[in-house]
């Protein structure tokens, strides 16, 4: 028995072209967002901003000042490259200055750390926004082209072109835009949650920086 169901790539691809011209941009949006969220999960790792090795050390730095190995620890977070260790050498670096003007060059570190965190969120949110309504074009242009031939002497073919072109966008910029909305939505807590942690580390850093000077 001969099997005459279509492939899966078959499908696919009378999904796209029933759809029109729009399916270009909504495939072009879904293929920058999956970069953009590839990117992001490279690059927002805990590791690469709160390492849990120098959270550690940096959670217990007023011992380490008692102890006299500040030195060793202003040496490491200065050689590291996690947004934590930049943000305390910044730290260390200002250790001969006052406690106004340490935390001031560890809040403007900071801002920038924050906004390199942020990189590609904006694309994101573009494509959260353009997504749907390149969905909704396609819908209008399709709904265009049936009521175009509706009535007497009606061409059944294009209207269900039309009707295959308004359903086939809408269902393809909202299935670009829903997990789009979700990636935004967990990346941006992350933020704010690892933000969060830098700003309570350092602001005992910055404290004990006050106090003792690198041995």
């Amino acid at each position: 028995m001969n099997n005459t169901e279509p492939a899966a790539w078959e499908v696919v691809w009378n999904f796209f072209r029933q759809g029109g011209w729009f399916m270009i941009p909504i495939l072009a949006c879904s293929l920058v967002a999956v970069s953009v969220v590839v990117y992001k999960l490279m690059t927002l790792g805990k590791g690469l901003i709160i390492p849990a090795a120098l959270e550690a050390d940096v959670d217990k730095i007023d011992l380490k000042a008692e102890a006299g190995e500040l030195a060793s620890l202003a040496s490491r977070c200065q050689s590291g490259e996690s947004s934590l260790a930049r943000l305390c050498g910044v730290a260390f670096d200002a250790t001969d200055q006052q406690q106004g003007e340490i935390q001031e060059a560890v809040q403007s570190a900071a801002r920038e750390e924050i906004v390199n965190m942020h990189s590609g969120m904006p694309i994101l949110e573009v494509v959260i926004t353009i997504a749907p309504l390149l969905g909704l074009l396609g819908t209008t242009s399709g709904l265009v082209l049936v009521f175009a031939n509706v009535g007497q002497g009606a061409d059944p073919a294009k209207v269900g072109q039309g009707i295959a072109m308004a359903l086939n966008t809408t269902v393809a910029g909202l299935v670009v835009a829903v997990p789009t909305v979700i990636a935004h939505s967990h990346f941006n807590r992350k933020i704010e949650t690892m933000a969060a942690r830098l700003e309570v580390i350092m602001g005992k850093v910055v404290a004990t920086c006050q106090q003792f000077k690198t041995q």
